[in-house]
């Protein structure tokens, strides 16, 4: 699967640069929607380094961290390797090797867009408990808004020949509620983040769409980089509008 290898060698900006889940932003959504519970078992599919993971360590619960990419997987276990609360687990979305009808909620951050959308609907049915919960959490820069990251996203389409085909896979986020009809909520968070030279080089290099470090184009996209930066940066550092897309819901009784 193509997808899986999109992050080979950028684990590392990936772990470091990668905007982070705010506990005190999501936690109190998925309890007031959802019932959210310390013994609740979460399968966070297509976990990655375990970022959306560390949401619910925080609060507890036991969660099996499904990722398919082994460099995310190898990562993922070196920064947790103290927590006992999380199980990491070789799966993919369509196959996550959990067993049937065994956790309670199943959450998906920043990768639900790579999945196969109704065979991981159809898996996470699966493995989910009756009446469980799905929680589709996503968390980065908007699109528009500000300057910063009108140009930005202009800089990354210069660059990237497949940035478009990424950014229509978002539109999973915004179409949830008729493949969880049932107690389906949708909450949006704008907010900002400043990134100083070393963060934004990082977070961008972290970029599956981004060219890796020995790519031909890459003098140049550094550069180009950079001069984004000294554009606008203020105070050594740029400011970018974010956005959490949350979702909630269950499925449908049969």
């Amino acid at each position: 699967m193509k997808s899986v290898r999109r992050f080979d060698g950028k684990v590392v900006e990936y772990a470091r640069y990668r905007e982070r889940y705010s506990p005190e932003i999501v936690l109190p959504i998925l309890r007031e929607f959802c019932g959210l519970t310390s013994d609740w078992l979460i399968a966070d599919i297509g976990a990655g380094t375990g970022m959306l993971s560390d949401i619910f360590l925080a609060n507890g619960n036991r969660t099996c961290a499904v990722e398919p990419n082994s460099e995310m997987r190898q990562m993922c276990r070196a920064l947790h390797e103290d927590d006992r609360l999380l199980q990491i687990v070789d799966g993919t979305a369509e196959d996550t090797n959990l067993e049937s009808g065994s956790v309670d909620m199943v959450s998906a951050g920043r990768a639900m867009h790579w999945f196969d959308r109704q065979k991981a609907l159809a898996e996470f049915r699966r493995i989910l408990k009756p009446d469980g919960w799905i929680a589709v959490v996503a968390f980065g820069r908007t699109e528009k808004g500000r300057e910063e990251n009108q140009v930005f996203e202009q800089l990354l389409r210069e660059f990237s020949p497949d940035q478009a085909d990424t950014h229509a896979g978002y539109q999973v986020y915004r179409n949830l509620k008729s493949d969880l009809p049932r107690d389906f909520h949708h909450e949006e968070i704008l907010g900002t983040m400043s990134l100083s030279w070393e963060d934004l080089r990082g977070m961008t290099l972290s970029l599956s769409h981004s060219p890796s470090k020995d790519h031909p184009s890459f003098p140049l996209f550094e550069k180009a980089l950079r001069d984004y930066f000294e554009r606008f940066a203020a105070d050594g550092e740029v400011l970018l509008e974010t956005r959490y897309w949350i979702n909630v819901g269950r499925f449908n009784r049969f």
